[in-house]
Formats: structure tokens, sequence, C-alpha cells
């Protein structure tokens, strides 16, 4: 089984080694493999990393705002925060990237509760374009590296997660309150697939090397939360996983919450286990219980 990072309510923890939880007491709240090792936000302020092989640690702070999401992109790694901002690491220190305000459109962004809107997910695609999801503005994109951006889809269509193709140039993803949500043109146009799902709120999408994995519910609390897959570039309706998995999750699974790598698929819940699948999603096995809540997780690839 490759390393699975799995992030939770108090630490982290890796699948498979018989490692304490580190850092105790911190709350996990991203986290995403290289080569390298992983990075990880924790408590919405501090961003981790764990070279391979090495003792990791705190590389940086954000002073003002919550670190929401990271993406460890050819430009370097870039941090996204609440109110909507961006930001990339360079020399140790969060460096706003002022190219992001000035987003078309960017006043309309906001929050179904009334507050300020957040970035909540990002993605690179094989042709270098960076998708951004905002929460709530839809996903807005970059195609050089980030000195630019462009909004790209209605800013309702509410978007929980958004994920990129690593070998399709062009093909991306989102999680949607309208469904899954398709672009493979580089994010020039979207189109909103429900089909099979017994409920279009969608919190978490994710990509092995054939199958797309997504998560739905019947609405933000959770209700009736259920996995589902569908071959990468079909048409057809998804098909509920089912094997060795609840009738019905007890909460959302939620954003960064699936994860997959070749045709093994990873997801973990807000109960504290995390289930596993060798054959792209067919069956499944409990792979961790008893843990913390789960907040993220992460596959090496």
């Amino acid at each position: 089984m490759p390393d699975v990072v799995v992030g939770t309510h108090d630490g982290f923890h890796v699948l498979g080694r018989e490692l304490p939880r580190q850092p105790a007491g911190h709350r996990m709240n991203a986290v995403a493999q290289t080569p390298g090792g992983f990075w990880a936000i924790s408590d919405y302020e501090s961003i981790w990393h764990h070279p391979a092989g090495g003792e990791g640690g705190v590389v940086a702070k954000l002073g003002d705002g919550r670190a929401n999401c990271l993406l460890p992109a050819s430009g370097g790694v870039l941090v996204g925060a609440s109110e909507a901002n961006l930001y990339r690491l360079a020399a140790g220190e969060l460096q706003q990237v002022g190219s992001f305000d000035e987003v078309p459109d960017r006043d309309r962004w906001y929050t179904p509760w009334g507050g300020p809107p957040d970035v909540r997910s990002m993605a690179q695609g094989p042709d270098g374009t960076i998708y951004v999801n905002v929460h709530v503005g839809g996903v807005v994109r970059s195609t050089d590296g980030g000195a630019t951006w462009a909004d790209t889809m209605d800013i309702d269509a509410d978007v929980h997660e958004v994920t990129a193709d690593p070998a399709r140039p062009g093909h991306a993803y989102a999680a949607s309150a309208r469904g899954l949500g398709v672009t493979t043109d580089g994010a020039h146009s979207w189109r909103f697939d429900t089909g099979g799902l017994h409920a279009s709120y969608c919190r978490a999408v994710a990509l092995s090397d054939a199958t797309l994995f997504l998560s739905a519910s019947s609405g933000s609390g959770g209700r009736r939360a259920a996995l589902y897959r569908r071959p990468i570039g079909a048409d057809g309706d998804f098909e509920r996983c089912t094997a060795g998995l609840p009738e019905w999750f007890s909460t959302n699974l939620d954003t960064f919450c699936v994860a997959a790598a070749g045709s093994f698929v990873v997801a973990g819940d807000a109960d504290g286990t995390v289930y596993a699948s060798h054959d792209d999603g067919v069956t499944w096995e409990a792979a961790a219980t008893g843990l913390p809540g789960v907040t993220c997780v992460s596959i090496a690839g």
C-alpha cells in the first residue's frame, strides 16, 4: 500500500506505520504529497513541510486570516485563505498574490451565511493551468502562472472542490451543489452531471488512473451521504460504491477527504474511519478506525 497521510482533528497519521500522531493537539486542514515529501496546514495558520526521509516542521505562518488549502504548483507552493486571498510561499514567507485581487466580478463572491468568501481548493493541470475554487465564487483560472485570472463559471454553482486530470490537459472537475462540474476545454465552458446520484450536493472529487470518485449528500449537513464512481471521460450514470462501505455516511465525505492514485482509493469520514480500495472502488475495507475526525487524506503518487 502506498503511503497515505491522514489529517485529523488531532494531528496526522500515516497508515501502516506505528508513528505517534503529530503534531499532537493541532487540527490539520489540508495535506498534499509530492515526490519530495508532503506539505500540510494546521490550525488554519501554520504551513508544514515534511521532506521525504527527514524531520518536518513549520516553515511559515499566515499572520492574518485562515489558511484553508495549498497547492505545490510548478511556480511554488500556493496557499488559499479566507476572504478569498491567495498567497505564494517564497523564501519562508507567504507573499500575497496581488493579481488575484483583480479577478473580474470578485465583488460578487459571497458565502451562504453572509461571511466573506474563502479560497477552498486548488489544482493544476498538466499544461500548467491553475484552477482556484472560491466558496462561493465558482472556479477561477490562470494560464500564465498566476499573473492574470479569469472567471470560468456561474459563481452560484457553489463549488466545494476542484481537481485537474494529470494526464489530460484542459480536463478538470468540480464537486458542487449542482452535481459534478466537467470541463474539457480548460474551463472555458462547464457542464454539470447528476446522473445516477441520489442527490446533487457534492463535496469531494478525486481521480484514479481510470475512474472519477464523487461524494454526494442531501445537503450541507451531510444527510444521506454516499460515494460514487464513474470512468473518467464517460457520460453515463454514476455508480454508487457499496461493498464494504456504510449504507450511508453520517456526515459529508468532505473536501479533501477522498483521494486516489493508480487503482488505490481512500476515503476518510468525520467518525474517524479511513476506508481503502485496492480495485478502483469496487470493494472497500476499513484501513483505520478510531482516529479523531478525518479532515483530509493524501496518497503518495
